[in-house]
């Protein structure tokens, strides 16, 4: 059942998407080479904490995985597609690009948010990757308007991707958010013919959030059980907003 929210719970969302934002810009500006992974975890530790919030990742169970996740970030690194976990270990080097993904709950209503950013200069080639994954996430929000159907946004975001040469991961989706961190309708980033397609009504919240990757599509699970790659080796970018309909037209709930 899709759960349509009304215009306080969706300012509820605005607070927990704005922090999200906040989070995110911090640790996007602390991206360089020679910093960890686990620094930007223990970062964005201090801001939920600071805020009063609670991570949606932390905790999260994953019957696949067979555990909880026990970070507050996902940090996936050039071919990791996403779920990848910080670590001290992980030293971030010149010409790589990590997708930092995380969540809060505030109030008891939830934000999801991510971004693929380069450390230091890139190849013309991913640079072309970041900012066409970013443009599809862009066009999509477009259709996010009463009366159009949830295939409007996922078919949006195939065509510029397909077009531009890169391919869609089909194993992971966006998803619908509120008081659940997951919620109805899944909200894949190509036209799937075996899903539904519900028309949007005011009201509905979408995370949508396109993975691309570089090379082929396919997607494989490293032995730490959680951390998605691109099984040809190619570059993965992901950028995610939570969106919701509203009367005057696609609403951001992640950004200013």
């Amino acid at each position: 059942m899709i759960v349509r929210k009304t215009r306080a719970e969706l300012e509820k969302m605005r607070r927990s998407g704005l922090l999200v934002y906040e989070i995110l810009q911090a640790l996007g500006r602390m991206v360089e080479e020679g910093i960890s992974t686990w620094d930007l975890e223990v970062a964005a530790v201090k801001m939920m904490a600071d805020a009063g919030a609670k991570p949606a990742f932390k905790g999260y169970y994953v019957p696949a995985a067979g555990e909880r996740y026990k970070y507050v970030l996902c940090t996936s690194i050039n071919e990791e597609i996403v779920h990848g976990m910080p670590n001290p270990k992980r030293i971030l080097k010149g010409g790589d690009i990590v997708s930092i993904d995380t969540g809060v709950s505030l109030e008891g209503y939830f934000g999801d948010s991510a971004l693929t950013v380069p450390v230091g200069a890139v190849s013309e080639q991913t640079q072309k990757l970041l900012d066409v994954t970013r443009e599809s996430l862009e066009l999509a929000i477009e259709q996010v308007r009463e009366g159009n159907r949830l295939f409007d946004i996922c078919g949006t975001v195939e065509e510029h991707v397909v077009k531009n040469g890169f391919s869609i991961v089909r194993e992971y989706v966006g998803h619908g958010i509120g008081t659940q961190l997951h919620e109805e309708p899944q909200v894949p980033n190509y036209v799937d013919r075996k899903n539904e397609n519900p028309r949007l009504r005011e009201g509905m919240v979408l995370a949508i959030e396109p993975m691309v990757n570089a090379g082929r599509p396919e997607a494989k699970v490293l032995k730490d059980k959680w951390t998605a790659v691109a099984k040809d080796g190619s570059y993965s970018a992901h950028f995610e907003h939570c969106v919701a309909v509203t009367p005057e037209g696609p609403w951001v709930l992640t950004r200013p």
